[in-house]
């Protein structure tokens, strides 16, 4: 029997500010050229749920794992295909220096500038705010360098020292950490240390003024489709099941949906040529000309 068993996974308590929503429209799948991309505010659109009742009913527990996508009118407003990309939130900023701590010189890590981060994302550069956060590196084209990155392991804030070296080849300028706010942050990576085997192969942590992608480990993404139509499961069984009546004096036939509510009107006609031989029998929508005197309390009652 084996023994030591113990389960790993669990499910993310994820704040909507902590995600990013990408949607992708297409008219059909037909068409894979031509794409509207759009990327929604998250925290208009999941809604998480909260784990009442181990809390006495008050909201303060996320239920992890569960969330409730709330599709807003104004973006799913045509027939077509929606796709959504739910991932983690991306922050995008520059590495101000690759540096080491003045106490600790094999302690190596990346500078970040606070004045170079977004006003929305300043409450993560934080004292070990980033732990668990993914680095990822761009060229100095735009382009990102592919399936690479770094994990932070530590961020505190730090300010630059000068110390007098006598190795002219190392950098005079260290930081060390400070107990305040400042707007630099030191940000420790791993890898970030040469192997036992071959001490001159240090990794590549970045380079100042790279341009990097910050994107927290929280859950993993996440991609699902969404079609709107013309009709679906509910309307279909309206069209099959419901109650239908056929005025013989008009001709108008009338679709009523489970409320008896009138819900399609329809002219039957027929057409025939000059012999007066049958050709076609005809139903045509009647669109918005709706005649609710064909109301089926009116008619059955």
């Amino acid at each position: 029997m084996a023994t030591g068993n113990y389960g790993t996974i669990r499910p993310a308590d994820v704040s909507p500010e902590d995600v990013q929503i990408v949607m992708v429209y297409t008219e059909s799948r037909d068409d894979t050229q031509n794409f509207v991309l759009t990327t929604l505010n998250a925290q208009d659109v999941l809604r998480p749920y909260f784990n009442n009742n181990e809390t006495g009913g008050s909201n303060v527990e996320i239920l992890g794992g569960l969330y409730n996508l709330k599709l807003p009118a104004d973006s799913f407003n045509k027939l077509g295909i929606y796709t959504l990309m739910i991932r983690p939130n991306e922050i995008r900023t520059v590495i101000t220096d690759c540096g080491v701590l003045s106490s600790l010189p094999n302690v190596k890590g990346i500078i970040i500038d606070l004045n170079n981060v977004s006003s929305e994302y300043k409450n993560k550069f934080v004292n070990q705010g980033l732990v668990g956060f993914r680095v990822e590196y761009l060229n100095s084209d735009g382009t990102k360098i592919p399936n690479f990155f770094r994990i932070v392991t530590s961020s505190f804030y730090c300010e630059p020292v000068v110390q007098n070296l006598t190795n002219t080849i190392q950098k005079s300028i260290r930081y060390r950490y400070v107990e305040g706010s400042t707007n630099l942050l030191f940000c420790t990576l791993s890898p970030s240390s040469s192997p036992t085997n071959k001490p001159s192969a240090t990794p590549f942590i970045g380079q100042p003024n790279q341009s990097i992608i910050l994107t927290n480990t929280y859950f993993n993404p996440i991609t699902t489709e969404i079609e709107i139509v013309d009709q679906d499961i509910s309307t279909l069984a309206i069209a099959l099941y419901g109650n239908q009546t056929k005025s013989i004096e008009d001709g108008i036939y009338t679709i009523y949906d489970s409320d008896n509510n009138i819900y399609k009107q329809y002219n039957l006609y027929e057409i025939k040529d000059q012999f007066n031989s049958l050709l076609y029998e005809v139903r045509q929508d009647r669109g918005e000309n709706i005649d609710f005197s064909k109301a089926f309390n009116n008619i059955t009652a």
